[in-house]
C-alpha cells in the first residue's frame, strides 16, 4: 500500500481530529478508546497511531505547528516594539481563526481546559510554548532563557493566553482577539484597574 498524498493526509488527520472531539465531546475524553475513534473515522486502528501517538494527540490537533508559527513570528518581530506588545501580537496571529473553525476551536479548547485527563499533557505542550516564548525575552533582554525575566514573562504571558481562552469560550459575545489584547494589556500595565482599589 502507498502512502498517502501530504493532502489527503491532513485530510485523514482533521476528519480523524473532528470524529475525536466529536465522541469525547458526547461521551467524555477517558470513556472513549483509540479504537473507537478508528472505527468510528472509518479507518484502522494502525492508521489512527500513524496520525497520532495518543488519543490525546488528537484533542491537540498539530500543536508542534502552532508553536512553530509563534516561533517564527517572533522572531520576525520589531525589535522596537515592546516585548510584551511582540508576544501579544503574535499570540493574537497565532489564534487568528476564520469564522468557520471557530466551533471546531471552541470543542477543542474546551476540552483541553476543563478535562482532568489532559491536564498533565497539557503542562508538556504548554512548556513548548515557554520555551519558544523565552527564547524571544532572552533574545531581547540578552539574558539567559532560564533566567527568572524570560521565564517569568514565558509563563505569565501564557497564564493571560489561557484565561482571555477561558473567558472567551465562557462568555460567548466577546471575540477571542479582543480577549486576548485585554488579558495582555492588564499584564503589561501592572494590572491599572486594581491600583484603584
Amino acid at each position: 500500500m502507498t502512502d498517502l498524498l501530504p493532502d489527503a493526509r491532513a485530510d485523514t488527520r482533521a476528519r480523524v481530529e473532528q470524529v475525536a472531539l466529536d465522541l469525547f465531546t458526547r461521551r467524555g475524553f477517558e470513556q472513549v478508546t483509540a479504537d473507537e475513534i478508528a472505527e468510528a473515522a472509518g479507518i484502522s486502528r494502525r492508521t489512527f497511531f500513524r496520525h497520532f501517538a495518543t488519543k490525546a494527540d488528537a484533542v491537540w490537533g498539530d500543536f508542534a505547528s502552532h508553536v512553530a508559527r509563534l516561533d517564527r513570528l517572533l522572531g520576525a518581530a520589531d525589535d522596537g516594539q515592546p516585548v510584551l506588545a511582540s508576544i501579544c501580537a503574535a499570540y493574537v496571529q497565532v489564534n487568528d481563526y476564520a469564522a468557520e473553525d471557530l466551533p471546531v476551536l471552541r470543542q477543542r479548547m474546551t476540552m483541553i481546559l476543563r478535562e482532568p485527563a489532559l491536564q498533565a499533557h497539557s503542562q508538556v505542550r504548554y512548556a513548548d510554548v515557554d520555551r519558544v516564548v523565552a527564547r524571544h525575552v532572552a533574545d531581547r533582554t540578552g539574558e539567559r532563557p532560564d533566567a527568572l525575566l524570560p521565564r517569568l514573562v514565558a509563563t505569565s504571558s501564557r497564564a493571560a493566553a489561557t484565561t482571555a481562552f477561558e473567558v472567551w469560550l465562557a462568555d460567548g459575545t466577546t471575540s477571542l482577539a479582543d480577549d486576548l489584547h485585554a488579558a495582555f494589556a492588564q499584564l503589561a500595565a501592572g494590572f491599572p484597574t486594581l491600583r484603584a482599589h
